[in-house]
C-alpha cells in the first residue's frame, strides 16, 4: 500500500488496568509480549510495512514507559501523547487530531493487538459505507449466537471532530456516536472477516495469540526458527533445547534459550518465551509463558498466563489463572494476603524508587541485604587489593604489549549492561558454602604469590576473588550467566614472564621471516640478517617490540568482546576465538611489510616514527574486518537456504 499523507493513525493505549488482570496492574496490556515483542511494537511495525507514516499513541500516565519500550521505525513519525486526566477515547482522539489537516482521515486502533489490521481493507469498508464514521466489528464466534463485539477500530474524517466536545471527558461509543445519531449523521458498521486480535485481559490475550498462531504460516520472529518435521505448526528456535522424549503438538512457538526437559508435554496453542525452563513431565496446555519463567517438574499449566520470571513449583497446578511476574503460581491465599498487606505498607519513597529502577535493582524481598552486603564487600575488595590494582594500572601505562588491558574491565561492565535483562531473570540465591570455599581458594592462591613473590599468582587471584564473591552473593544461576564475562576478565592480566620470554623470540623470528616472504612475493630484493631486513639498500630492524605480541593481546580482547556480544552457536564462537591468533600474526606481518616498503620512500626519522606508530593502529580495523568477514562466512555456510516469502496479513481482507 502506498503511503498517504492524509491518513493519521491514533493508537489508544490507555493506562494500567487494576481491575481486569493481575498482570495488567504490573504492565500495561500494550506492552504484553506477542512472540517476543510488545504488542504495541508489532502494531507499529505492521503499520510501517503498510506505508503509514503518521501515528499518535495516546495513553494515560504511561507515555514514557511506552516510548522507552518500543523502537520507532524510521519510515514513520510516532508521537506519544500523555493525558494528565482521563479524557475518554473520543477525548484522546480530539487531542491527537489537533494538528491534522481539514482533509485528514483518521484510523483509531487499540494498542493491545497481536498485529495491526489491513489498512486498505478497512479504508475500503469505510468508503463503501458512504458514512462519516465506520465502526469495525469482530465476527460472531462460530456456533454461537453471541452479539458481535466492537474491535476498537474506527475510521472517520476530520468533519467528525466537531461532534466531540471541546474539553472534558468523551467516549466514542457512549459519547461521540450517540451525539452523531442525534445530529442526524449516519454511522456505518462493518464486520471483519476474522477477529481483529485485540485483547484486554488474560482470556482475550490467550484467544488472540491462539488465533494468530492458527492463522500465520510462519511467526515473524527475528531469531532463526525451524519448523519441526513431525508436527504441523510447531516452530522451535535453533537456540532452544527440546528433549527427544518431550512431546510438542502445535500450534506452538518455542523461542531462544528454552529448555524443555524429558517427558514434558506441550499442547498448543502455546508460546514459550525466551529462556523458559520446563521441568521433566510438566504439562503446558493452551498457555503463554513469558521470558525467564520456570515451570517445575510434573506441574500442570492450563489456559494460563505466566509472567516474566515467575516460578511454578514442582507438582503444582495452575488452571485458568495469571501468575504475576516474579510470582509463584502455587502460593496460598493467606500468604498472598499477607504479602499484599506488606506491599501496601511499603514506603512511598521505596515505591517510587522501584518504579523508576530496572527489575534487577528493585529492593524486593531479601535483595536489600544482598546489594548492601555486595556494596560493602566491593569497598573491602578495593581496599585489600589496592596494591595489586595499582600495580596493574602502572603496567598498563608503561607496557605497550598490555596497554589494552585497561579497557577490559570497562568492556566487561558494558557486556553486563547489555545482558542486564537476562541476568535479572535469574533470582539472586546466595551460595554461602561454595562461595566461601571458592573465596578461600582464591586467597590461598594470593598467599602463595605473596609468599614466593610470584606476581602472576597475585594478579590471577584478583579475578578469582571476583568470581568467588559473585558466587557467594548471587549464586550459581547468576554465575552461569556471567561466566564468560569472568573469563574475559583474565585478558586484562599480563602473561607470566617466563611464558612471555619463551614465545617472544620465536614470534620475533616469525615476524621477520614472514615479512621477508611478503616482500619477495611483491618482487623486492630482500636480504635477511637475523632480525634485520635489507630491502634494496634500506636497512629495517624488526625490534623486540615488533614481535606481534602486542597485536596478539589486543586482538584477543577485540575477539573476546565480539564473541560476548554476538549471538551465535558455541562452536562458531570457538572458531572465532581460535582464529584470533593467526589473524593477529597475519596483520602484524602485513604491517611489517608495508612499513619496510614505506621506509624505502620516506626519509627522515620523524616520518619513520609516525608511520611506524600509526601503522600499528591501522591494523586493528583490518583485523576487526577479518572477524566480521569470518562471521559472515560462517553464517553463509551454516544457514540453510530459505525460500523468501512475503508475510502478508490477509486475516482482515474482505
Amino acid at each position: 500500500m502506498a503511503a498517504d499523507s492524509r491518513i493519521r493513525v491514533i493508537i489508544l493505549a490507555g493506562g494500567r488496568d487494576f481491575g481486569r488482570d493481575l498482570l495488567a496492574a504490573d504492565m500495561p496490556t500494550a506492552l504484553w509480549p506477542v512472540l517476543g515483542k510488545p504488542a504495541l511494537q508489532r502494531v507499529l511495525d505492521s503499520l510501517a510495512d503498510q506505508g503509514i507514516s503518521d501515528v499518535v499513541v495516546c495513553s494515560n500516565g504511561e507515555s514514557s514507559s511506552l516510548a522507552e519500550s518500543v523502537r520507532t521505525d524510521d519510515r514513520m513519525k510516532v508521537e506519544f501523547l500523555e493525558e494528565a486526566l482521563p479524557v475518554g477515547t473520543a477525548g484522546a482522539v480530539r487531542d491527537a487530531a489537533r494538528t491534522a489537516g481539514k482533509d485528514a482521515l483518521f484510523i483509531v486502533l487499540p494498542a493491545s493487538m497481536v498485529s495491526a489490521p489491513n489498512v486498505k481493507m478497512i479504508l475500503d469498508a469505510h468508503s463503501s459505507g458512504q458514512c462519516e464514521l465506520t465502526v469495525m466489528l469482530n465476527p460472531e464466534i462460530a456456533g454461537t449466537n453471541k452479539v458481535r463485539e466492537a474491535s476498537g477500530i474506527y475510521v472517520f474524517g476530520a468533519n467528525v471532530l466537531k461532534h466531540i466536545a471541546g474539553r472534558g471527558y468523551c467516549d466514542i461509543k457512549e459519547g461521540l456516536i450517540p451525539e452523531m445519531v442525534r445530529a442526524g449523521r449516519q454511522v456505518h458498521a462493518a464486520v471483519l472477516p476474522n477477529h481483529a486480535g485485540n485483547f484486554r485481559d488474560r482470556r482475550e490475550y490467550l484467544c488472540a495469540v491462539g488465533d494468530y498462531l492458527e492463522y500465520v504460516r510462519k511467526p515473524p520472529l527475528d531469531s532463526i526458527i525451524c519448523e519441526q518435521k513431525d508436527s504441523q505448526g510447531v516452530w522451535i528456535s535453533s537456540r532452544a533445547r527440546v528433549h527427544s522424549a518431550a512431546r510438542v503438538c502445535g500450534p506452538a512457538v518455542i523461542m531462544d534459550g528454552v529448555d524443555v526437559s524429558d517427558g514434558a508435554v506441550i499442547l498448543g496453542p502455546t508460546v514459550l518465551g525466551t529462556d523458559v525452563q520446563v521441568g521433566a513431565d510438566a504439562v503446558v496446555i493452551g498457555s503463554v509463558v513469558w521470558d525467564g519463567a520456570t515451570l517445575g517438574p510434573s506441574c500442570t499449566v492450563q489456559r494460563s498466563l505466566i509472567g516474566c520470571g515467575a516460578v511454578v513449583r514442582p507438582g503444582s497446578a495452575v488452571l485458568e489463572r495469571s501468575v504475576p511476574s516474579g510470582g509463584d503460581g502455587v502460593l496460598k491465599r493467606s500468604i498472598k494476603k499477607k504479602s499484599n498487606v506488606v506491599r501496601e505498607k511499603m514506603g512511598t519513597v521505596q515505591r517510587r524508587a522501584n518504579k523508576k529502577s530496572p527489575n534487577w535493582l528493585r529492593f524486593e524481598g531479601g535483595r536489600p541485604a544482598i546489594f548492601l552486603g555486595a556494596a560493602f564487600t566491593l569497598i573491602a575488595f578495593l581496599w585489600c587489593y589496592w596494591p595489586e590494582l595499582t600495580d596493574l594500572w602502572g603496567l598498563w601505562q608503561r607496557n605497550d604489549e598490555y596497554s589494552c588491558g585497561i579497557l577490559v574491565p570497562f568492556l566487561a561492565l558494558y557486556v553486563l549492561w547489555t545482558r542486564r535483562d537476562r541476568i535479572s531473570r535469574r533470582l539472586a540465591k546466595p551460595s554461602v558454602v561454595w562461595g566461601l570455599l571458592a573465596f578461600a581458594g582464591a586467597q590461598a592462591f594470593r598467599f602463595y604469590g605473596l609468599f614466593y613473590n610470584y606476581r602472576t599468582a597475585e594478579r590471577l587471584s584478583v579475578v578469582l576473588t571476583v568470581a568467588s564473591l559473585v558466587l557467594l552473593f548471587f549464586g550459581w544461576q547468576v554465575v552461569r550467566r556471567v561466566f564468560t564475562v569472568l573469563i574475559f576478565l583474565f585478558l586484562m592480566l599480563p602473561w607470566p614472564t617466563q611464558l612471555q620470554s619463551y614465545i617472544a623470540q620465536p614470534l620475533q623470528r616469525w615476524a621477520t621471516t614472514s615479512a621477508v616472504f611478503c616482500l619477495e612475493l611483491f618482487g623486492y630484493g630482500v636480504v635477511q640478517h637475523g632480525n634485520v631486513i635489507d630491502i634494496e639498500g634500506t636497512v629495517v630492524e624488526v625490534a623486540w617490540a615488533c614481535n606481534g605480541l602486542r597485536m596478539v593481546t589486543a586482538f584477543f580482547v577485540i575477539t573476546g568482546l565480539v564473541v560476548l556480544l554476538v549471538r551465535r552457536e558455541w562452536w562458531e564462537k570457538l572458531i572465532i576465538l581460535a582464529s584470533s591468533l593467526p589473524i593477529a600474526l597475519l596483520c602484524n606481518t602485513i604491517r611489517l611489510a608495508i612499513t619496510a616498503i614505506a621506509f624505502t620512500v620516506l626519509k627522515g626519522k620523524y616520518w619513520e616514527e609516525i608511520f611506524h606508530d600509526f601503522g600499528g593502529y591501522a591494523m586493528m580495523p583490518l583485523a576487526l574486518g577479518a572477524v566480521v568477514a569470518e562471521l559472515w562466512l560462517l553464517k553463509k555456510l551454516t544457514t540453510a537456504p530459505v525460500q523468501q516469502r512475503a508475510i502478508v496479513i490477509t486475516r482482515h481482507d474482505v
